[in-house]
């Protein structure tokens, strides 16, 4: 007698955001999720890739802002296994002309464009339905999660970690539970009553979903004729925390899944290069587990040169570089040169940037194909050592195709726009 195992049909959607504004010049023309880390990664490679190791296969990519600098980095899903004839990974961009204004165009927030899509969420009929943001970075087995969420009977499970000492939950969702279940939610408070934050990774039991994406917006629009407030073709449904998740809370049926190891938030330029900083000399238990490898789409580089004089101390070089200067602390994307005489340490630079002989670049993010003349500084001549990680305000960014002229200084926290002179 066969025995037939239930297997769920599990749709996942990573919704890559609008404009990252608090990314400041680095998302101006990108996606944030097009982001490069650690060198040879983008960060949209690590929720597809925690997704294709855990065998989901149908995985919708939301981008509400410059999407094209997502299509090429996804490459239809190769790197992932995802280009397939049936299922694989689709993209998602906003639509016009096909429903009222509360469905067409872009979303107002991550919630309101789970209802603008609720009708293809319902046509493709998941058992599960998995929504993740892209601007994290972690490793999580979907498919235990999955089966903790179905073995619950849960209407919604929020993956859960703790957020660092020093960190401000007050900048996530707070979660606190008793039982594993989920007893309040709280959206950025300014007190947090717990250091248990929303990874950003939701589990949703589909036709709960919908019903509940519904009852809101009958109920937010009502609210809005009665205030004669509120915009066209706004929904009012606004991010997760504001309306959903404390929705489903109150339905009693919400439970936590906790996230045992590393996750990091980048949304933020200190944030972003704190995390840098972090898997320096550590892989986290993110980057090197066995049958687990963050998958991604970079061309063939030839290997990483170090010159004589050349100097590099804890740091990640990724294929391609030329070092003749000194490097500390840093991490250096594909290409990058760093002449005789420069320096770099405390700092990302990404694809393609030159250090010409001399320059010193401290404490900053130096975006793609910039140029960073001969004895130009950028960042802080003195070492403001955890205060920079800690404050977006001491990080210098260059934003990319940018070029800085010989024996310019731009002050720690200067912004410099895309393809522009300095």
């Amino acid at each position: 007698m066969t025995r037939h195992t239930f297997r769920p049909r599990v749709l996942a959607i990573i919704q890559a955001g609008g404009a990252g504004g608090r990314m400041d010049v680095l998302t101006r023309e990108r996606a944030k999720p097009a982001l490069p880390f650690a060198g040879v990664y983008q960060l949209i490679d690590f929720p597809l890739s925690n997704l294709a190791h855990s065998g989901v296969i149908d995985v919708w990519v939301s981008v509400q802002f410059q999407g094209s600098t997502l299509e090429e980095q996804v490459a239809n899903g190769r790197p992932w296994d995802l280009d397939r004839n049936h299922g694989g990974l689709r993209l998602l961009p906003p639509q016009q002309g096909t429903g009222s204004l509360d469905e067409d165009g872009f979303a107002q927030g991550n919630a309101d464009e789970l209802y603008r899509i609720r009708d293809q969420i319902e046509e493709f009929a998941p058992d599960v339905l998995a929504v993740l943001s892209a601007d994290h970075i972690y490793r999580l087995d979907f498919a235990e999660v999955v089966e903790a969420h179905l073995a619950a009977e849960a209407e919604c499970t929020v993956v859960t970690t703790t957020v660092p000492v020093g960190d401000r939950a007050s900048d996530h969702a707070v979660v606190e539970s008793e039982d594993g279940r989920v007893t309040r939610f709280d959206y950025k408070p300014d007190e947090p009553g717990t250091d248990v934050v929303a990874t950003e990774v939701f589990l949703y039991d589909p036709a709960v979903l919908a019903t509940v994406l519904d009852e809101l917006h009958v109920e937010l629009s009502r609210s809005q004729d009665a205030d004669e407030g509120g915009e066209e073709g706004d929904t009012g449904l606004g991010d997760f925390g504001e309306h959903l998740l404390p929705r489903l809370v109150e339905r009693g049926r919400t439970v936590v899944y906790p996230l045992d190891g590393y996750w990091r938030d980048l949304g933020q330029p200190h944030l972003y290069l704190r995390a840098h900083h972090e898997v320096l000399s550590d892989d986290l238990g993110v980057f090197a587990e066995p049958g687990w490898p963050i998958l991604t789409r970079q061309p063939q580089r030839i290997p990483a040169r170090v010159l004589d004089g050349g100097s590099v101390s804890e740091s990640l070089l990724s294929p391609g570089c030329r070092i003749a200067g000194t490097v500390r602390r840093s991490v250096l994307g594909p290409g990058v040169v760093v002449e005789a005489g420069a320096e770099v340490h405390d700092s990302v630079v990404a694809a393609d940037s030159v250090i010409l002989a001399g320059a010193q670049v401290c404490w900053s993010l130096v975006d793609t194909g910039c140029v960073i003349g001969a004895d130009a500084a950028l960042g802080s001549p003195q070492d403001p050592g955890e205060a920079a990680l800690d404050d977006p305000d001491l990080i210098t960014i260059v934003g990319r195709d940018s070029t800085v002229d010989g024996g310019v200084r731009l002050a720690p926290g200067s912004r410099l726009e895309p393809g522009t002179t300095a």
